[in-house]
């Protein structure tokens, strides 16, 4: 992990859902992980934690794979600024289920009935992860049947574009109180090489947003 890595950090509570977080690596030794102060995926702000809370931790690996691994909030340091010591990992594990992060993000994404029960249609996304995906659904569109065929256009740091296609079952959709409706659909049998490029896509934009927060 370098100086500059982007941890979304998760604590389980009992009976509650999941609580994710994201920082970032700003100094590191041979004890401990230094962060900058984490921030709520959800609500942007600043959390707060005592000593000895325990989480898991993820990231994306320079071989685009993504690594957990548990650990402890040590003790809150002054470096250049606050920031919070970690205990390193003891070991890494790779992860097999890839659809933990999860971004607001707009793209174009074309929708396709695999089964020919409605028309092709183009949309644009409302959030997008590893596992799934949600769009807006626009107006006088229906969706009939539970599957869909998905076609992304996602935009790369670098200038670069890929391409991810596949087939998707259909979630849920409802209308929101402002009148637009979402369906969320989940991921079937997705190639390898393309969700690796859904999660690097994630994780770039979860750095975008971070950076706009340090500097604005």
């Amino acid at each position: 992990m370098k100086i500059g890595t982007v941890l979304q950090l998760q604590i389980t509570q009992v009976n509650k859902q999941n609580k994710k977080y994201r920082c970032k690596i700003i100094d590191k030794n041979d004890k401990y992980l230094f962060i900058d102060y984490p921030v709520d995926v959800k609500t942007k702000k600043t959390a707060f934690f005592y000593k000895g809370t325990v989480f898991d931790v993820f990231f994306l690996g320079e071989d685009e794979v993504v690594y957990h691994f548990r650990s402890k909030l040590a003790a809150k340091v002054k470096l250049n600024i606050k920031a919070l010591a970690m205990t390193l990992p003891e070991e890494l594990k790779r992860v097999q289920r890839r659809n933990f992060v999860r971004v607001d993000t707009v793209v174009d994404i074309a929708v396709h009935s695999p089964d020919q029960l409605f028309p092709p249609f183009t949309t644009v996304t409302n959030d997008i992860s590893g596992g799934g995906i949600s769009i807006i659904l626009p107006k006088h569109k229906k969706l009939k049947g539970k599957l869909v065929e998905l076609w992304m256009v996602l935009p790369l740091a670098g200038g670069q574009y890929v391409y991810p296609h596949t087939k998707a079952e259909l979630v849920f959709h409802k209308e929101g109180k402002n009148g637009i409706t979402v369906a969320a659909f989940k991921y079937l049998n997705m190639d390898q090489k393309m969700q690796q490029s859904i999660i690097r896509y994630c994780f770039e934009k979860q750095r975008e947003v971070r950076r706009k927060q340090l500097f604005d």
